[in-house]
């Protein structure tokens, strides 16, 4: 799905039926260029797209690529959420988070997802002194414009109302019962898989020091110590939920999400609602981990991430 993100990014810039129409015509009639002109094709696209291969180059020319191009197009133009205009934007957003916190990257999906640019203050878990002018000491924290919003669930109803001020209820009983299954349910399966043993435990840290605020002498004492603790705790969580097996109960977390979309695209149909968002955020952090890579290899919800993956974007972070 990666592939086409260029020809993605692009189709997002251009707004309007007409325009996607004539991306599609266009994908069209380069695949019957492609047929002529495949070998010129596949040394621009090993340019383009960093292929070192030139047989994969050449492989990826012709009708074939430019078929699943026009598709992928098609699919991403529908699924992306339009702007809301421009006077309800935001206009200055800052979120304090912890990078590998679940609810911190809720609230990026969402930010991503309607192209809402925000700043980033990565919140040094220790000392926290970046939020002490907050009498809020979790995250995230995020100020619109000044305001502080508090709670991820409720920073995505504010936002969402503040963007659909003539739509007064966000979602429907289905979206509202499964942003509820998000937080009382998916969240507490994370944790006893990301931790479950010492070497997956290292592995979390290690991406949580990296990413994270740390001094030098913090980032060796966190991963390690950090790591051990966090072993141990999962433990104690993983009683508290009434888990007894960490991975058949992410797979059945999983798979109960794919039940749930009943063959549909996104649980919102063409294009993602608030509860897609939401199980995207949460699962976004350890996608690329062990317990994710499982997850996807041992499940159906491959595909629905892959399309979240796309429908998101790129992150709109900017530089503080």
């Amino acid at each position: 799905m990666r592939r086409v993100n260029h020809l993605a990014t692009l189709s997002r810039a251009i707004s309007g039926a007409a325009a996607h129409q004539r991306l599609v015509q266009g994908a069209a009639l380069m695949s019957t260029y492609a047929a002529s002109n495949s070998q010129c094709i596949a040394s621009r696209i090993a340019e383009n797209f960093r292929i070192s291969n030139p047989s994969v180059a050449r492989g990826v020319t012709g009708t074939v690529f430019f078929s699943v191009a026009a598709s992928s197009l098609d699919q991403e133009v529908q699924a992306k959420e339009s702007p809301p205009v421009e006077k309800l934007m935001p206009k200055d957003v800052v979120l304090y988070q912890y990078e590998a916190c679940p609810f911190c990257n809720k609230v990026k999906a969402f930010l991503d997802y309607y192209n809402i640019p925000y700043k980033v203050v990565e919140v040094n878990p220790i000392s926290k002194k970046e939020i002490k002018w907050s009498d809020y000491k979790k995250v995230p924290i995020l100020k619109v414009d000044g305001e502080q919003m508090v709670d991820s669930s409720d920073i995505v109803d504010k936002l969402f109302q503040r963007m659909h001020p003539d739509n007064s209820v966000p979602d429907s009983d289905e979206e509202t019962k499964w942003r509820g299954w998000v937080d009382n349910h998916l969240v507490h399966v994370l944790s006893p898989n990301i931790y479950r043993s010492v070497s997956e435990a290292l592995e979390s840290f290690d991406y949580i020091t990296t990413h994270g605020n740390f001094s030098f002498t913090e980032r060796l004492v966190a991963k390690y110590a950090g790591a051990t603790a966090m072993y141990f705790v999962s433990k104690k969580l993983k009683k508290r939920h009434n888990i007894t097996d960490e991975r058949a109960a992410l797979y059945g977390a999983a798979e109960t999400w794919v039940d749930a979309l009943r063959g549909r695209q996104y649980l919102g149909g063409s294009k993602p609602n608030l509860a897609d968002l939401a199980v995207f955020g949460v699962l976004r952090p350890i996608r690329y981990l062990k317990s994710g890579k499982d997850m996807v290899e041992h499940t159906h919800i491959g595909e629905w991430y892959s399309r979240m993956e796309n429908a998101v974007g790129e992150p709109c972070r900017v530089e503080a």
